[in-house]
C-alpha cells in the first residue's frame, strides 16, 4: 500500500503509532505545614486586631472582658472579628495575610473566581467545624490534593503561588495513523 508521498505501508505494526505524551502542568497543592504555620499567623493577626480594636472598646464602656461564657459579648464580638477577617481577605484576595507571607491561596477545584457562596461555606461553616473538632485540620495530611474538609465540600484547593508540576501521565494509548490527529 503506497501513501502520497510514495512510501510503501504494508506491515500491519506501521498502521499505528504511539502518540507522545504532552507535558502537563498544574499548580502545586499545599500540604499540612505550610497551610498551619500560615494559619498560626493568621490567628495571631486576628488576637492582634481584637486586641487593638475590641479590648479599648470595652474598656471606654466599662464592659466585663473576663466574662468566660459561650455568649459573652467580647465573645461574640471576637468571634465575628474572626470570621470576618477569614472571609473578607479570601474573598477579596483569594488568600490571608498569613497565607500571603507563605505564598499560597485558597481557589475554586474548577478554576472558576470564587464566589460568596463558596467562601462563606468554606470559611464560616468549614472553619467552625474544623475549629470545634480540631482533628479533623489532619485530614490535609491525607487527603487528595492536600484538601481540608472544607476544600473538599467547597470544591477548593489551597496552592501555592506559582509553582507547578507536572501532571501524572495515566495511560498514553496508540493513535492509528489514519487518525486525524496524526495526518
Amino acid at each position: 500500500m503506497e501513501d502520497v508521498n510514495g512510501m510503501n505501508h504494508s506491515s500491519e505494526a506501521q498502521q499505528t503509532i504511539v502518540a507522545k505524551p504532552v507535558e502537563e502542568y498544574e499548580e502545586k497543592t499545599v500540604g499540612f505545614w505550610m497551610r498551619f504555620f500560615a494559619f498560626i499567623i493568621d490567628q495571631g493577626i486576628v488576637s492582634a486586631m481584637i486586641g487593638i480594636v475590641v479590648y479599648p472598646i470595652f474598656k471606654v464602656f466599662d464592659l466585663n472582658l473576663t466574662d468566660t461564657r459561650y455568649f459573652a459579648p467580647i465573645s461574640i464580638i471576637s468571634t465575628i472579628f474572626y470570621f470576618s477577617y477569614f472571609i473578607l481577605m479570601t474573598k477579596y484576595f483569594g488568600q490571608t495575610l498569613g497565607k500571603m507571607i507563605f505564598g499560597i491561596k485558597v481557589q475554586k477545584s474548577d478554576g472558576e473566581k470564587l464566589d460568596w457562596v463558596t467562601v462563606i461555606f468554606r470559611e464560616l461553616i468549614g472553619r467552625f467545624i474544623n475549629n470545634t473538632v480540631w482533628i479533623l485540620y489532619l485530614l490535609v495530611v491525607f487527603m487528595p490534593k492536600n484538601n481540608s474538609l472544607a476544600d473538599y465540600f467547597a470544591e477548593t484547593v489551597v496552592v501555592q503561588e506559582n509553582v507547578y508540576i507536572k501532571k501524572k501521565q495515566d495511560n498514553v494509548k496508540p493513535v492509528p495513523l489514519d487518525s486525524p490527529i496524526v495526518g
